[in-house]
This record gives structure tokens, C-alpha cells and sequence, in this order.
């Protein structure tokens, strides 16, 4: 009784189900006789446009630049559009020589009279050129080094043996500093000065780093308005 109402069960729902056309289609492709016309046309294309076998000989006649006069239209379409774009040559006549500087002249083995030894030989002889040679060496002139002249006695205080003498760290406090604003003063008097190697001359100068009139040296470092004598240092490969 069961396998019977399953039954009528089932035949029921198949008759609700809307019926699916007959397309003609696969399952993701497109119609099948627009497939075989399609692949009709194709076969008929290549077969239009065979290519020639690989040892094949073409009976067409050359012209005199070895091109076939014949051939497809393609082929002749081709060739004229060529020839039309290099006698346009974008509407600029070709080059020629300069009448003062001509081409170089070739001999019968396509060598240039200046690279050909009989040629050069036969302008000048091996004496001329030992001539030239001569004159040459005459003309050169040997520049013989001279001593570097003695440094001037008054010419401020030696910042390289300064840095090479205080081998201490930027910031380091070595000598006892004071007064009111010291910052601002700081800022305002190292501003005169072009370069931090010129502040540190003129900090010396003045007494420095003991003595320190003008601020330069506010942390009590030895080093004028960020002087830093590493690069000295390492110059000597300290």
C-alpha cells in the first residue's frame, strides 16, 4: 500500500513541473547548426588561402629587384604602398656630401685611402713621419712639481689640531659655563658667523674654550656653535 502512494505521490509531481523545450543546444554551447555552418565557413576560407608546400618553386618571373611581378592582390597592394612611402620620404630631399667634406675615396678592394697602407704610404714617407714625431716632442712640455709653500704664521688658531688634540664626544662638559640667557645669545651670536669651522677659528681666538665671551659655547663642550671635529678625526684615522 506504501509503494503505492509513493508512486502516485511521485507522478503527481512530475506532471506539475513546467516542461523544458527542445532547444537543439548543448548545456553551455551555442546552437549546434549555427556551430556546423560556422565551422563550414572556416574549412572554406583556408582551403581559399592554402598555403604552398615548403619546397614548392614559384613560377612567376622576377623584376630587376629580384620581387615577383605577379601575385595576389594582397601582394601587389603591398609593394605599392611601399614604393609610395619611400618616394615621399616625408617630403624631405635626401641627403648629399658636403663639398668639404666628401665621402672617403675606396680602392678596387672597398678599402678607404685612409685605412689603405699603399695610399697613406705613397702621401708621406716614413722620414716626414719622423719629422712630425719630432716636432711633436718638442712641443711637449714636462711640469715639474713644486714644494706646497709654508702656512702663514698669523693666520688664527688650527682647528685640525684642535680636533686632533680633544678626542671628547660632542656635549661633553669640560669647562664651567654661565650667565643669563645663554640660549638666545647662543643662537643670536652663531648666526654671525658663514660656517661652524668659522665660529669655532674666532671661539679660539677669543680665549676660548676656556673663556667664552660671546656664547658659543653654551654646554661647555670646547666646540663653537655645533662644531664637530670627527670628521678631522676620521680623516686621520682616529
Amino acid at each position: 500500500m506504501r509503494i503505492a502512494v509513493a508512486v502516485v505521490t511521485m507522478l503527481a509531481l512530475g506532471a506539475c513541473a513546467p516542461a523544458i523545450p527542445e532547444s537543439g543546444a548543448g548545456v553551455g554551447f551555442e546552437d549546434y547548426s549555427d556551430y556546423q555552418r560556422e565551422k563550414a565557413a572556416r574549412e572554406a576560407a583556408l582551403a581559399g588561402n592554402a598555403l604552398p608546400a615548403p619546397d614548392a618553386v614559384s613560377s612567376e618571373p622576377l623584376d630587376a629587384t629580384g620581387q615577383a611581378t605577379g601575385g595576389s592582390e594582397a601582394e601587389r597592394l603591398a609593394a605599392e604602398t611601399e614604393a609610395a612611402l619611400a618616394a615621399s620620404n616625408s617630403g624631405e630631399a635626401p641627403l648629399q656630401a658636403s663639398p668639404s667634406n666628401p665621402p672617403p675615396v675606396l680602392n678596387s678592394a672597398g678599402i678607404s685611402q685612409e685605412n689603405d697602407f699603399d695610399a697613406v704610404g705613397s702621401e708621406r714617407s716614413i722620414e716626414e713621419d719622423a719629422a712630425r714625431i719630432a716636432r711633436n716632442r718638442e712641443q711637449y712640455q714636462v711640469i715639474q712639481p713644486e714644494a706646497i709653500g709654508a702656512r702663514p704664521g698669523d693666520v688664527g688658531p688650527n682647528i685640525v689640531a684642535y680636533a686632533l688634540a680633544n678626542r671628547h664626544p660632542v656635549g661633553t662638559r669640560l669647562y664651567s659655563r654661565g650667565g643669563f640667557n645663554a640660549e638666545s645669545k647662543f643662537r643670536r651670536n652663531c648666526a654671525q658667523y658663514p660656517s661652524s669651522d668659522q665660529a669655532q677659528i674666532d671661539f679660539l681666538r677669543r680665549g676660548g674654550p676656556d673663556r667664552d665671551r660671546l656664547g658659543l659655547d653654551p654646554d661647555g663642550d670646547g666646540y663653537a656653535c655645533g662644531w664637530d671635529p670627527s670628521p678631522f678625526q676620521t680623516a686621520v684615522g682616529g
